[in-house]
């Protein structure tokens, strides 16, 4: 227990003007969240408050970058069964409430981000006041761990928002910035960041009527109408997540469709009963693996403190432009060289296109357009602190590039390859500094995928993979160190699964049924489509590696289509035809799935991860589910393929790959990595 006489996070200031200053600055952290030591510290001061009430209160951030970003996630993973749960919740519940019962005016000063419990915080006082400014946001993203708000925010969205708008906030977790904010009463006053502390001063000896549900709201929450917006609510997130995968969106809805009326105690209860449900799902404990996972390869980039500038990309194809597009919205002056203007000057407009949707403030985007130059000379190079090459998959020519570069290049930059495919042994051949080359393999589509694999050797040079982590990290991407080699990691257990699903549709099985069993599972995109998505020739090419290492094998079917030319999606028609660049998917009708089918698409991923975490591609299993995720859009709520395989244990895998094998042939032969019991520990 700590000494209630000496906190730790919080400051109560008392004002000459009898006004109340309650300061949060949590100890030892850069960023205010809420832990449960936290929240027991703050009940003290409050009891504090109500035996000496001020004139009023202004809860404000002590930490410069925001408000507070929400609860301590850590203390999730520590809680295994619902009672400890409910205890949790009811704790940070009644300190809320206790904030929220003050009977003097109460201000939330929000000098940034007000994410989670720390909006639910804000939400409790009486008045909100936010600064005008970029870094300020305010949202209830708990959905992205498979939970939704449990500290009252459920009951308080909707009375504040509305109920549309408010479950609209908390079923998409997006962030609503200061404009929209004040537009839907979430916050009363939006401020210059200097005016912050002044305008919280003038509404609490003002103290006008606190804002209350309107009539359109009230009809709204009568029972017949809940229950036809629920219904319709729930129509919409069926589209892109099923109950059985992530329930925490319809546990929302139906919270609001059951209790919406209710008085305020009981919405209260039965939030706290379902977020404590939800806190114990498969899909939230996955999740919040996963959000710890992005923290974790955030970390990475923060290696090495290093400065950059310029960047040159060599390549203005449909991966080197996009790079060299978001390293200039990232801020970055870019230079981008092709062999003509004519191979620049669609990469160019594509970047202009990505600016415009990224880019509100017109100013902001002419100076992003201004960072981003064609450069057919190549006279980039010589001021680049990283240079990136991105041409086509041809070694020779690779080399032959880096042989030009290398002694142009300024001390202190960087050389790297975006190569997909083609180990890193083989392109050092010949350059003056072998193992200082790198590579960062982006992901397509470069503004989409967060994910890039910073690809070295066992003998790369330690300072040039920092520098490549920290490159990543100043463009806002998630680097996953990677070891040298067919595929790497993500196209290497993206390979079997492509092959297979492609080998199903040569047997016969519909091609929407094979995209259908992935769907099932939770993949966001079916692997036929997939196939068509990324480009049958890069499929193709990346297949024969994987064949030539691993043997994999390649379907007949894939080589004539690209003999064909027909590419898939950006030549209008693969495996699927394209019309306004939609896959027209011909129906299943009435075929039975085969009973494997599942099985032989998600096994073939599992299979290959357990052998790159065997073989140590990435650091560990952690890494590989991280990689996965990141970089092939695997099942999030599975937590990765191999917490998926612990989650379904080891031997009834290990079993199914036995009867796969028997049915199927040798490519399900289970790896070494299944019979060694130091991989599972």
């Amino acid at each position: 227990m700590k000494d209630s006489t000496n906190p730790r996070h919080w400051q109560l200031k008392r004002d000459i003007d009898g006004i109340g200053r309650l300061i949060f600055d949590k100890e030892g952290t850069s960023t205010n969240v809420l832990s449960g030591e936290v929240m027991e510290e703050l009940n003290d001061i409050l009891a504090e408050i109500e035996a000496d009430l001020p004139q009023g209160l202004i809860v404000m951030s002590g930490k410069a970058n925001g408000f507070i970003a929400g609860a301590d996630i850590s203390e999730f993973r520590t809680i295994d069964d619902e009672q400890k749960a409910r205890e949790l919740v009811a704790q940070g519940q009644s300190v809320v409430r206790r904030l929220g019962a003050l009977k003097c005016p109460t201000v939330a000063a929000i000098n940034g981000f007000a994410l989670g419990g720390g909006l639910e915080l804000a939400m409790a006082c009486d008045y909100r006041v936010i600064v005008d400014s970029p870094k300020a946001v305010i949202g209830l993203p708990e959905v992205k761990l498979g939970l939704h708000p449990g500290f009252g925010g459920t009951v308080r969205i909707v009375d504040l928002a509305g109920p549309i708008q408010g479950l609209q906030i908390m079923l998409t977790g997006s962030m609503t910035r200061p404009p929209k904010a004040r537009a839907l009463g979430l916050v009363d006053k939006v401020v210059d960041e200097d005016d912050l502390e002044t305008e919280a001063r003038r509404l609490v000896r003002k103290a006008p009527p606190v804002k209350k549900p309107g009539i359109r709201d009230k009809l709204l929450n009568l029972p017949p109408v809940r229950n036809m917006l629920a219904k319709k609510m729930i129509q919409t997130v069926s589209r892109k997540a099923r109950p059985e995968h992530y329930p925490s969106p319809y546990a929302m809805i139906e919270l609001w469709r059951r209790f919406g009326a209710s008085s305020e105690d009981t919405r209260w209860h039965e939030e706290a009963v379902s977020f404590a449900r939800m806190l114990l799902t498969d899909t939230s404990r996955s999740l919040v693996k996963v959000f710890f996972l992005q923290d974790r390869m955030k970390a990475l980039g923060g290696k090495k403190k290093a400065s950059f500038k310029k960047v040159h990309v060599v390549g203005a194809g449909v991966m080197g432009g996009d790079i060299a597009a978001w390293c200039a919205l990232r801020g970055l002056s870019v230079t981008l060289q092709d062999r003509e203007m004519k191979y620049i000057e669609p990469a160019l407009k594509r970047a202009h296109k990505l600016f415009s949707k990224k880019i509100r403030d017109p100013l902001l985007k002419k100076a992003a357009i201004a960072r981003l130059v064609a450069d057919v000379d190549g006279a980039g190079v010589a001021d680049a602190d990283v240079i990136i090459e991105a041409i086509f998959e041809n070694a020779d020519a690779k080399k032959a590039l880096y042989a030009n570069m290398e002694p142009r290049m300024k001390a202190g930059a960087i050389l790297a390859t975006n190569t997909s495919s083609i180990p890193l042994e083989t392109l050092r051949e010949g350059l003056i500094k072998p193992n200082s080359l790198i590579g960062l393999h982006f992901f397509n589509p470069v503004a989409m995928m967060p994910l890039v694999e910073v690809i070295h050797t066992q003998d790369s040079d330690q300072d040039a993979i920092d520098t490549g982590l920290a490159f990543c990290k100043r463009i806002d991407k998630l680097p996953l160190p990677c070891l040298s080699g067919p595929g790497f990691l993500v196209n290497r257990v993206l390979g079997p699964y492509m092959m297979e699903a492609m080998l199903a549709a040569e047997e016969g099985i519909p091609l929407a049924m094979i995209d259908k069993a992935a769907l099932d599972f939770g993949m966001p995109m079916g692997p036929i489509e997939l196939v068509d998505t990324v480009g049958l020739d890069v499929a193709y090419n990346v297949g024969q590696i994987l064949s030539e290492a691993f043997g994999v094998p390649v379907p007949d079917t894939l080589k004539k289509l690209v003999g064909e030319k027909q590419l898939g999606k950006k030549t209008g028609k693969g495996f699927y035809e394209y019309k306004d660049d939609k896959a027209q998917k011909p129906p299943i009708g009435d075929a039975a799935m085969p009973e494997d089918l599942p099985d032989r698409l998600v096994m073939a991923m599992v299979n290959e991860s357990v052998a790159c975490m065997r073989e140590q591609v990435v650091s560990d299993g952690d890494m590989v589910d991280a990689g996965v995720i990141f970089g092939t859009g695997f099942a999030p709520f599975r937590g990765g393929p191999i917490n998926y395989a612990r989650a379904r244990s080891v031997t009834a895998i290990r079993e199914r790959l036995a009867e796969l094998e028997t049915r199927h042939g040798d490519r399900f032969k289970a790896d070494a990595g299944w019979d060694q019991p130091e991989l599972w520990t």
